[in-house]
């Protein structure tokens, strides 16, 4: 099931898709422009973007303990910690020599920095999968599988030449949400499996965006 929302810089009318409204967006100047025209091209700046390295390991394992820490009581972490710490000081370290071996030859790849360690973490299991190694325990601990169980997945892909599209859930209770923003309308598509009611979803954010337009144009938020 895929419903679709649509806002779009015209009058208000009949809905487009399922549920979807039309918002006027404003068109004069102040803070209630907040979506404006660029004579820049899409996507014009990608290739002179600095490609971005694999992050040290022991920061990817600080990164996801900082993350675990809020979610596990004391036992759990100390478990989780224990974990991560025999991944780093051991066939992880070796693993992730290797994806840095790998980066090295492919100059078109990119990892991502920042407070992100799911894809770093995800290329070492990965690697280790293709190598015929153990699965590492860290890999095994319920807190790894339950921090990434994503019920809400997100991604854009904002080009001239493309509408809208759209994705699965990457979870079976998830949602799939495929975005978009041009200049002069918003839109996303919202996808999930049977047993999750995507329409109320959609209805949630509906209401998300046009309490954001109301706070834009200086409005009183509904409740």
């Amino acid at each position: 099931m895929m419903p679709r929302l649509l806002l779009r810089a015209w009058p208000r009318g009949p809905a487009v898709g399922p549920g979807a409204p039309s918002r006027p967006l404003s068109a004069g100047s102040g803070p209630g422009q907040y979506l404006q025209r660029s004579i820049v091209p899409t996507m014009h700046y990608q290739d002179s973007l600095p490609r971005l390295p694999i992050p040290k390991l022991e920061d990817t394992i600080r990164r996801y303990l900082s993350a675990q820490k809020p979610l596990l009581d004391d036992g759990q972490f100390r478990k989780t910690e224990q974990f991560c710490k025999s991944f780093e000081n051991g066939i992880g370290k070796e693993l992730h020599k290797q994806l840095v071996a790998q980066d090295k030859q492919n100059k078109h790849t990119s990892y991502i920095s920042g407070q992100g360690f799911d894809r770093h973490l995800f290329a070492l299991r990965h690697l280790a999968a293709a190598k015929g190694i153990i699965l590492p325990e860290l890999y095994l601990d319920p807190a790894y599988g339950q921090i990434n169980h994503n019920v809400l997945s997100t991604s854009t892909l904002s080009s001239p030449a493309v509408n809208l599209g759209g994705f699965a859930p990457v979870v079976s209770d998830g949602f799939g949400v495929g975005y978009a923003v041009h200049d002069n309308w918003i839109g996303c598509n919202v996808s999930s499996y049977p047993g999750r009611n995507v329409r109320e979803f959609l209805q949630c954010v509906e209401k998300a965006l046009e309490d954001m337009f109301d706070a834009l144009e200086g409005k009183s938020i509904k409740s």
